[in-house]
């Protein structure tokens, strides 16, 4: 909900542009904080939102950061997450995003093939250090998620499958700069159940024995992240239920007393307090089809083209109880730009604005400058 206050700062502002909640952020983290035990660690997922002063905030609040490139692992050294808080995943890591990396003395990087860890060994012996590392294991748990976003399944690109195993174990004892001291799990994105998570943790507990079982009794346990939010109510639920989360690892995940869990959180995080804001260009009115056209495409906020993701869509310029039906698009020459199909909205007309809402996840990150649109801009609730 926005106040009339937000919505005549609104008008006076050019769209689109992300706005940004800062005092939603800050109790998330409040909650985050709360549910959490304290021996668990959790890392930020910059993936979602790696905005500098949203990183600011998180980073304040005394969270860590896990990161998927080098220049995401360079944005968190810069904002100031301590070096040994970092910890650096992705399946494909170039040399000179890992030597950066061991420049910084991160505190862990998450492998995902044994070409990976020949490779880090390699440039962790050209700098004289050892290189920290937790194996991305892919557990084979199905998330009940898009396809797209999906990742501990055999199918998918990402971790260690089972059957690899002893070649691993092999392969490590033969690499002197390798030092090994956690197993990673991550099993998909915007996980709507706590089901996939208890699942994870079973299929956790089989692993963790088998390397102990095999010598390795590591030191951290990653179990990644991918807790959902609402987007069909987000006023509703604008804050996820961490304590529910978090128990669930407290009741099936069974660690032994020198291992600690690590968390990666992205969305849960930051998607309720962001929101997109855009102008209603024109109105094109037909036999079957009403048209509300915005100044704001999949340029800005890509998910509905990409995954087919629902946001809700409000006229925030006109809250009449009456309601017509619009596609809400975009102005992009692509017909898959489009925001939602039979919307219903308050009787909307050119220069209305419309709010497009828990965009603060996989929103301005994914924004590009297709058809040389301009990048959107972000407005904080501070500001």
């Amino acid at each position: 909900m926005f106040s009339q206050e937000q919505i005549n700062k609104f008008k006076n502002t050019p769209t689109p542009f992300y706005y940004y909640d800062i005092d939603l952020l800050k109790r998330t983290l409040i909650e985050i904080k709360k549910a959490a035990p304290k021996e668990y660690s959790i890392h930020y997922a910059l993936k979602a939102n790696s905005n500098p002063k949203l990183l600011q905030i998180i980073k304040e609040a005394g969270f860590g950061a896990d990161c998927v490139s080098g220049n995401e692992v360079k944005r968190a050294i810069e904002i100031g997450f301590q070096s040994n808080h970092i910890v650096f995943a992705g399946v494909g890591k170039s040399d000179v995003e890992i030597n950066y990396a061991l420049n910084n003395n991160i505190f862990c990087f998450n492998v995902e093939s044994t070409a990976e860890l020949i490779v880090i060994d390699e440039l962790a012996k050209t700098q004289n250090k050892i290189a920290k590392v937790a194996l991305r294991i892919n557990p084979n748990v199905d998330a009940h998620t898009h396809k797209y976003i999906t990742t501990g399944l055999e199918e998918n690109k990402f971790g260690i499958n089972p059957y690899e195993f002893d070649t691993v174990i092999d392969l490590i004892k033969k690499l002197s700069h390798i030092q090994l001291i956690g197993l990673h799990f991550h099993i998909g994105s915007q996980i709507g159940t706590l089901t996939p998570f208890k699942n994870l943790c079973l299929r956790v507990n089989e692993i963790n024995n088998w390397f102990i079982e095999k010598g390795y009794l590591l030191p951290h346990i990653n179990v990644g992240g991918g807790l959902g939010i609402n987007y069909h109510e987000p006023d509703k639920e604008s804050i996820v239920d961490f304590e529910s989360f978090f128990n669930v690892f407290k009741q099936f995940l069974e660690l032994k007393p020198s291992q600690s869990v690590h968390f990666e959180l992205g969305r849960a995080f930051i998607g309720q307090c962001g929101s997109l804001i855009s102008r209603v260009l024109y109105i094109k009115n037909g036999i079957n089809t009403n048209f509300a056209i915005l100044d704001a495409g999949m340029t800005d906020l890509i998910r509905p083209a990409l995954y087919q993701a629902y946001h809700k869509i409000e006229n925030i310029s006109n809250t009449a109880s009456q309601t017509i039906k619009y596609d809400v698009v975009g102005p992009i020459c692509e017909s898959s730009d489009c925001f939602g199909k039979a919307v219903s909205l308050s009787e909307t007309k050119r220069g209305d604005l419309i709010a497009i809402r828990s965009a603060g996840a996989y929103g301005e990150v994914m924004s590009s400058s297709y058809n040389l649109r301009d990048i959107t801009k972000s407005v904080f609730s501070v500001d």
